[in-house]
């Protein structure tokens, strides 16, 4: 089992994005299961998402229309951000950080 966390960070604000909705799902035949699902703490961080098989591909989702709104800001231009990828065999973590303001972001595959 490979676990999984994010970091999301606030680029226009320059510090941690905290409570943006995060969704952990794997994708089957049938579309996406929603494996589980967690917010962001004070730090930016989702560490409590469920570990997932080697080879499976996942996707994660982050409702960043959520957390522009409990900001009372416009809507983002992009409303939710869903990176999907796949985990290889032998790895025993994957974070992935996502780095956002409302008119873009940029993730990439962290340590």
């Amino acid at each position: 089992m490979t676990g999984i966390s994010t970091h999301v960070l606030d680029t226009s604000l320059g510090r941690p994005a905290e409570g943006v909705p995060v969704e952990l799902a794997l994708h089957t035949e049938g579309g996406w299961k929603v494996l589980g699902t967690s917010a962001t703490d004070s730090d930016g961080r989702a560490k409590d998402l469920p570990a997932v098989e080697a080879g499976s591909v996942v996707r994660l989702l982050f409702d960043t229309a959520a957390y522009y709104a409990a900001k009372s800001e416009e809507t983002p231009f992009f409303p939710e951000v869903s990176i999907v990828f796949t985990v290889a065999p032998a790895q025993h973590h994957y974070h992935v950080p996502l780095l956002l303001n409302p008119f873009g972001y940029s993730v990439y595959r962290g340590s």
